[in-house]
């Protein structure tokens, strides 16, 4: 499922008086609130669906595929995240 296939949906979820448009805006709403609390608290909770947390990554030793040269990977930030107890047993 892509983003399109997303807020398709999400309009179908919401009714007829709901258009694509206003699916779309909910649809980036939720996305740009995951960021900002992200961004602020490093971890966003939804009770049944899951959580998005802010992981670091170490420096590491690595190798390039290319040429078989060990390179050095530099420490960086993901977002991880962690499936809820309703979801895990809907899938």
């Amino acid at each position: 499922m892509n983003k399109a296939d997303l807020v398709s949906e999400v309009q179908k979820q919401l009714g007829t008086e709901c258009s694509k448009a206003h699916a779309e805006r909910a649809v980036n709403a939720l996305i740009a609130s995951i960021q900002r609390g992200l961004k602020k608290d490093k971890e966003v909770q939804i009770v049944g669906f899951g959580t998005f947390a802010v992981k670091n990554r170490k420096a590491r030793t690595g190798t390039n595929p290319q040429n078989g040269e060990t390179i050095q990977i530099k420490a960086s930030r993901t977002v991880g995240f962690r499936a809820g107890a309703s979801l895990k047993t809907t899938i």
